[in-house]
């Protein structure tokens, strides 16, 4: 009999407890939800907190004043403290019927209302709501579009992509009015959290290959990306190799192109570089212009480019075999002056020929390195004299400098071939020095056989050479007309082969 009073008093107090916790949610302030926001800042005065009269409650806007467009803050605060939001008393009719500036979201999370402020975004908390609205309010200072320097035309468009992932995006949805352009976007880097667009054509690219894009994505787990070269160790399939698996362009033509080829796309927001896959080594010997001219003229130009690079790469290699031990196959009038130009020198074919490769390599990365006004002043004259002075001082020969010249010029036909054959350029002369022609030929090979084993999501890195695809060398070493390239390139895979009827 005792027990029963305490049991009913047990249960008014739970109940008294449970209604004193619905009415304490009920009449949660929007200052809670503002604290709530600046508990998790190092230096919540970065956050400007404005108090207004929202309709029948009061609220607060959260802002950041550093990324926040002002004109769209006005606006917004405006229409909060208007007539048309008199009547309204929760955070569902503002969104619907007061707040008409940007894109809205009402969100209870409160790190993704955080990350949104770190964007530029808005929020907007009011009393007895304890979900914050989010009211794009981003406006970031950027350059405005113009040519990239890494890739100027004569012919052709001079857009370039610039630091803004809104901008890039347009850019290519311009040049691709359809619906299957796909653009998935995730965040990468858990204290930069930047935001990374994978696009692809839906009805192109191949869904293995775009799959496994976004897998390797997910994956990655790191502090911060902050430019796109970033991902590309994390999407290459060997990332120890000199060379690239991955292509790079700065341009939205061009990028938009490879898309229509079935390639994919990764834009990084706060990066103008567009990274591109899968990739073949052809598309270094491609430029955009090659297809706003002639064919005949373009094919021209691009087995100068090709030339050039074996020139650039072997050259030097050349020059010392055949001065250290093939010497009865150099032309008698070119030997006269090759002895008379060496006569009385201190170093060795070899050594002369790498100190001048490393000579002109530090000219090139100091002419980088330097202002560009500069730069350009001090590369021309650190050459000429700097080579003109080491021969007068015999240190020297002038033919060594005439063929280190001729093979720096020559690599600069492919600009972004210049870092993997600048060390291939050093390994083939240090072999040549040391084992002759027979070293250079072996060599020759063992590097044809590694570029032939590189493949990347399906793609023969040496498409379509090797393996030997006959319908894409229509546009590999020549370039044919437009319309004669009917079909797409067999060595991207594609689910629709078909280009133009």
């Amino acid at each position: 009999m005792c027990d029963a009073p305490s049991v009913e008093s047990r249960r008014r107090f739970l109940y008294r407890f449970s209604l004193h916790n619905c009415v304490r949610r009920a009449q949660n302030t929007f200052m809670e939800n503002v604290q709530r926001v600046l508990d998790k800042f190092a230096t919540p005065s970065n956050i400007v907190t404005h108090e207004l009269k929202c309709g029948m409650v009061a609220g607060a806007l959260l802002i950041n004043p550093d990324l926040s467009d002002t004109a769209t803050v006005r606006a917004v605060v405006f229409a909060l403290e208007s007539r048309a939001a008199a009547e309204l008393k929760t955070l569902d009719e503002l969104m619907r019927h007061a707040v008409l500036e940007g894109e809205l979201e009402i969100s209870e999370d409160i790190d993704d209302c955080i990350n949104r402020l770190l964007n530029g975004d808005m929020l907007l908390c009011i009393d007895g709501d304890s979900r914050y609205l989010i009211i794009n309010a981003r406006s970031y200072p950027t350059r405005s579009i113009m040519e990239p320097p890494t890739e100027t035309v004569m012919r052709g468009p001079r857009e370039g992509f610039i630091e803004d992932l809104r901008t890039n995006l347009s850019l290519i949805e311009r040049r691709l009015k359809t619906p299957d352009l796909a653009i998935d976007k995730i965040q990468i880097g858990r204290k930069t959290k930047t935001n990374v667009a994978i696009c692809y054509i839906l009805s192109v690219a191949e869904p293995r290959i775009v799959q496994k894009i976004k897998d390797r994505l997910d994956k990655i787990d790191i502090d911060g990306i902050v430019d796109s070269h970033y991902l590309v160790s994390y999407i290459e399939e060997k990332p120890y190799s000199i060379f690239t698996q991955t292509g790079i362009s700065e341009k939205p033509d061009i990028v938009a192109a490879k898309l229509l080829e079935g390639r994919i796309a990764l834009i990084v927001d706060g990066s103008p570089m567009v990274v591109t896959v899968p990739f073949v080594m052809i598309e270094e010997f491609q430029a955009g212009e090659d297809y706003y001219q002639r064919s005949s003229y373009s094919s021209f130009v691009r087995l100068l480019r090709y030339a050039g690079l074996l020139l650039a790469t072997l050259l030097p290699g050349l020059y010392v075999a055949l001065q250290n031990f093939h010497y009865t196959l150099i032309p008698v009038r070119f030997m006269i002056t090759l002895m008379t130009a060496i006569k009385g020198l201190p170093l060795s074919p070899l050594a002369e020929t790498l100190f001048v490769l490393v000579l002109f390599e530090i000219i090139r990365e100091a002419s980088v390195r330097m202002p560009r006004a500069v730069g350009m002043a001090m590369s021309i004259v650190g050459a000429l004299v700097l080579g003109e002075t080491a021969v007068n001082a015999g240190v020297i020969s002038s033919p060594a400098v005439m063929i280190t010249a001729l093979s720096s010029i020559a690599l600069f036909t492919v600009p972004n071939l210049i870092g993997p054959m600048s060390v291939l350029r050093l390994v083939f002369t240090l072999v040549g020095g040391l084992t002759g022609l027979f070293g250079l030929i072996l060599t020759g090979l063992i590097t044809l056989h590694y570029i032939c084993s590189l493949n990347a999501y399906g793609t023969p890195y040496l498409a379509p050479f090797a393996p030997l695809l006959y319908s894409d060398f229509k546009d590999a070493i020549e370039r044919a007309p437009l319309d004669d390239m009917k079909k797409r390139p067999r060595s991207i895979p594609n689910i629709n082969p078909t280009r133009q009827a």
